[in-house]
C-alpha cells in the first residue's frame, strides 16, 4: 500500500467519524469509521519495524486531527487557540495507537488484537473526564445523541457502553471484511457471519423496544417557567445596565407565570453583576428579582451569576488584593421572595477559561485565560453536587451548568445526592449559530437518558427546552430569539445502574490498558524467547 493511499484512509477515517456527528440520518457511520485506519494499520504489520510505532502514532493523529476539526471548528468562533485545542485532543487520541502498537508488538508479539486499542482509547474517554485538559466532548457513545431511541441502555452503562458498542462494530466488521478480502472470498455470508451482526444490531432492538414501553417514573409534577433572554455575550454582557438584564428576563417569565408555577430557571451569568457573597442580599438584581417574586406565591427563581468571596488562606483558585485573598466563581443561587439558598459554584470547568491547566505548577499560566463573556481564569468551585431544597416543597433539584453536562458520571453525582429532577443553566452565545451550541444540547438527553431524570433547560439563546426521562427534548426554542417555555416537569426518586455504579466500564478500562502497558513493558525487558513461550 502506498503512503498516499494510507494517508487517504487516515483521513476518510476522520471523514466518517465528522460525518456520524453531522445528522441523524448518518450516526451509523460510526460503525465503519475505523475500518479505513484498521485497515492502515494492518498494512503497517507488513512493513518494516523500524519507526512503525512512529507510523501508528502519524496516521491516527491525522485521523483524528480531521475529525476534531470537522467536529468541533466553531470554536474557532470564539478564539483562535482553537488550533491548540484541535492538536492537543488529536495528539492524545493518537497516543492511544501508539501504545496499541507496543502492546501489540511486545506483549502479542504481532497476533491480531484490535481488541487492544479498544480498550486504550476507551481509557483515555475516561480518563479525558477528569483532569486539567478535559474535553469529552468526542466521546464516541456522545455520538447517539442524535437518535436517543436507539440508547436507551445507558441508564444501565452510561456513554461509555456506546463506546464499547462502536468498538465492538468496527473491530467485527474489519475482521470479516479482512478475512474474506485475504482469502478472495466474496459469496454470499454463512450462517456464523450472522451471528456478530446479530449482535451489533441487538441494542437497537432492546433499545427500541424500552424506548416504546416506557413509563415516566415518579408522581409528582412541578410546573417550571425556562427563560431565554438572548443576551449578546460579546456586545451585551457585563456592558449592559445589569437592572436592565435583571428585567429583560423578569419581563419574559411574567408572561408565562401562572398561579401554580413553582421555580423560575435562568441562564448561566444571568445576574449581570459581580456579586460580592458576603454582602449578596444588597445586590440591586437580586433585590428586583425578590420584589418581583413576592408578587406570587410560593415561586422561586434560579440564578445564574458571577460572585466573589474572600478567603482566609490562599488557594489554587484565590487571587490576591493587599493583603486580602478572594475567589470567584461562576455560581447558581435559588432566590425566594425572603430568602436566599447556599450557592453552587460551578465545579468542571471549562479548560482555558474558567481553570488554566496545570496553574498549580506553573502560576503564570493564569494570565492567559480566555475572556469569553464572564469569570475568567481559574474559579474556586463546589467540594459536593448540591441539591436545592424549596421551602415550598418543590421536589429536591440540582442546577447543572454549561460545561458540567458533558461529563456523565458527574451529572450522576446529583441525582445520588438526592435530585429527582435537574435544570440545565447555559450560555452558548459566544459560539454564534454553528453545531456547537446544538450538539450540547442534544447532549443533554443522554445524561436525561442515564439519570432518568426531566430535564429543564435555560440557555442564554437557543437552544433552552425540556428533556423527558426516555430523552426527548420538548419545546426546543430558536436560536437568537427572546423566548419564555413553561411546562410540568416530572420528579422522581429512583436510582438508576448508572447512577449507582458510575463509569464502571471506564474503570474496568483504565485498569486493562495499565496492564496491558505494564505486560508489554516486562515482555520488552524479558528475553525474547522467554516471553513468547508464555504467549
Amino acid at each position: 500500500m502506498s503512503t498516499k493511499l494510507r494517508l487517504a484512509l487516515a483521513v476518510l477515517t476522520g471523514l466518517l467519524l465528522g460525518v456520524a456527528w453531522s445528522s441523524a440520518f448518518t450516526v451509523f457511520l460510526v460503525f465503519v469509521a475505523f475500518i479505513p485506519l484498521f485497515w492502515v494499520f494492518s498494512d503497517l504489520e507488513k512493513t518494516p519495524e523500524r519507526k512503525n510505532g512512529k507510523r501508528f502514532y502519524g496516521y491516527a493523529f491525522l485521523a483524528f486531527l480531521v475529525w476534531n476539526v470537522f467536529t468541533t471548528w466553531w470554536v474557532w468562533n470564539a478564539t483562535p487557540v482553537a488550533v491548540l485545542a484541535f492538536l492537543t485532543n488529536s495528539s492524545l487520541m493518537a497516543l492511544m495507537a501508539y501504545f496499541y502498537y507496543i502492546a501489540k508488538k511486545h506483549a502479542f508479539r504481532g497476533r491480531d488484537c484490535l481488541w487492544v486499542f479498544a480498550v486504550f482509547f476507551t481509557a483515555f474517554e475516561y480518563f479525558h473526564f477528569d483532569w486539567d485538559l478535559s474535553w469529552p466532548w468526542l466521546t464516541l457513545g456522545n455520538v447517539f445523541a442524535w437518535l436517543p431511541q436507539v440508547v436507551q441502555f445507558y441508564e444501565f452503562t452510561g456513554a461509555l457502553g456506546g463506546s464499547v458498542w462502536v468498538w465492538f462494530a468496527n473491530i467485527v466488521l474489519f475482521s470479516m471484511i479482512k478475512k474474506r478480502y485475504d482469502a478472495k472470498i466474496f459469496s454470499r455470508l454463512n450462517w456464523k457471519e450472522y451471528v456478530p451482526l446479530a449482535i451489533i444490531v441487538f441494542p437497537i432492538i432492546i433499545s427500541v423496544i424500552m424506548y416504546k414501553t416506557f413509563e415516566e417514573r415518579g408522581d409528582r409534577k412541578v410546573e417550571v417557567v425556562v427563560v431565554q433572554p438572548n443576551i449578546d455575550p460579546y456586545k451585551e454582557q457585563y456592558k449592559i445596565c445589569p437592572l436592565e438584564a435583571t428585567e429583560r428576563m423578569l419581563n419574559l417569565a411574567r408572561q408565562k407565570v401562572t398561579p401554580n408555577t413553582r421555580l423560575i430557571i435562568t441562564p448561566e451569568s444571568m445576574i449581570q453583576e459581580f456579586v460580592a457573597e458576603h454582602r449578596i442580599q444588597y445586590s440591586p438584581s437580586i433585590i428586583k428579582i425578590q420584589e418581583f417574586l413576592s408578587e406570587f406565591d410560593s415561586l422561586e427563581l434560579m440564578a445564574g451569576l458571577s460572585t466573589w468571596r474572600l478567603v482566609p488562606e490562599p488557594t489554587l483558585a484565590s487571587r490576591q488584593f493587599g493583603n486580602i485573598h478572594y475567589e470567584r466563581h461562576n455560581a447558581a443561587l435559588l432566590v425566594g421572595a425572603n430568602y436566599l439558598s447556599e450557592m453552587y459554584y460551578k465545579s468542571k470547568l471549562t479548560p482555558g477559561v474558567e481553570i488554566m491547566p496545570f496553574v498549580g505548577k506553573f502560576p503564570f499560566l493564569e494570565k492567559l485565560a480566555l475572556d469569553l463573556g464572564g469569570t475568567i481564569g481559574t474559579l474556586g468551585i463546589s467540594a459536593e453536587r448540591k441539591v436545592f431544597h424549596s421551602i415550598y416543597g418543590t421536589p429536591p433539584f440540582s442546577a447543572v451548568i454549561c460545561y458540567e453536562l458533558i461529563f456523565g458520571d458527574f451529572v450522576t453525582g446529583f441525582v445520588r445526592n438526592g435530585a429527582e429532577f435537574l435544570t440545565i443553566m447555559t450560555n452558548e452565545g459566544w459560539w454564534g449559530d454553528t453545531p456547537g451550541h446544538r450538539q450540547i444540547a442534544r447532549y443533554t438527553k443522554l445524561r436525561a437518558i442515564e439519570t432518568r431524570r426531566d430535564i429543564a433547560r435555560s440557555a442564554n439563546t437557543g437552544i433552552s427546552g425540556f428533556i423527558n426521562q426516555r430523552g426527548d427534548f420538548l419545546q426546543p426554542t430558536q436560536y437568537w430569539t427572546k423566548d419564555v417555555i413553561v411546562q410540568k416537569v416530572r420528579a422522581n426518586d429512583q436510582i438508576t445502574f448508572y447512577v449507582r455504579f458510575g463509569d464502571y466500564i471506564g474503570r474496568i478500562a483504565f485498569f486493562l490498558a495499565g496492564f496491558l502497558l505494564l505486560l508489554a513493558i516486562v515482555f520488552r525487558l524479558l528475553p525474547r524467547k522467554f516471553s513468547a513461550d508464555r504467549i
